[in-house]
């Protein structure tokens, strides 16, 4: 039985689930929050969570079968600093985009588990870090289209594109320290994930659900 790698991040362990399930009721109900509170991307993000951490159990009809709970954790932290404290904007970011990083674990987990895809730990990182930054700049252009269409402050300062030259130059600039904090939060995640999985091969008692299921 396979004991390391990506195949060995699902495990069955009952207090694994119980946190991980905890953590997807959190999902749940920020989901819910954020749509009543009229924040749309928040609530497909808290959406976005939620899904990834019901497809292994619904794959494997196995309410054990849950992510560690600390990639949940990681995923759903943004969604906790909403509710509890008011970060500041570059902070903000900064936690969201550790929190990208860990979905984009979580689907590189589930690529690799639920699909013919296969990959190693070090793909997966660098898998990780691409994707956080793909992220940043996906999240700017959806912030610049809503400035533009709808007439929000998202990412362009009061008065759009027809602002001063001055407040445009600092948003640019703004931007480019986002940037650089998805880059950060990219490269670090991805070493944590990196350590979470050697660690992970050491030692502890970690169980490949395919080869449960097929057992």
């Amino acid at each position: 039985m396979n004991q390391s790698g990506l195949g060995g991040v699902l495990t069955d362990a009952r207090s694994n689930a119980l946190v991980a399930w905890a953590l997807t009721v959190v999902a749940v109900v920020a989901t819910v929050g954020n749509a009543v509170a009229v924040a749309p991307l928040w609530a497909g993000f808290a959406l976005v969570v939620v899904v990834l951490a019901l497809i292994p159990p619904v794959k494997f009809r196995d309410p054990t079968a849950m992510l560690p709970w600390e990639v949940l954790l990681l995923a759903t932290l943004p969604l906790l600093a909403r509710v509890v404290v008011e970060l500041a904007a570059l902070r903000g970011d900064v936690v969201t985009y550790v929190a990208v990083a860990a979905i984009a674990l979580v689907v590189a987990v589930e690529l690799h588990l639920l699909t013919p895809v296969e990959m190693n730990e070090r793909f997966a990182v660098g898998f990780v870090v691409l994707a956080t930054m793909a992220a940043a700049g996906v999240w700017a252009v959806v912030r610049y289209g809503s400035d533009v269409l709808l007439g929000t402050t998202l990412l362009l300062p009061p008065g759009g594109l027809s602002a001063s030259e001055t407040a445009l130059t600092q948003a640019e600039h703004d931007l480019m320290l986002e940037f650089v904090a998805s880059f950060l939060a990219g490269v670090g995640a991805g070493a944590l994930f990196e350590w979470y999985f050697r660690r992970r091969g050491r030692g502890e008692a970690i169980i490949d659900i395919r080869e449960e299921v097929d057992v």
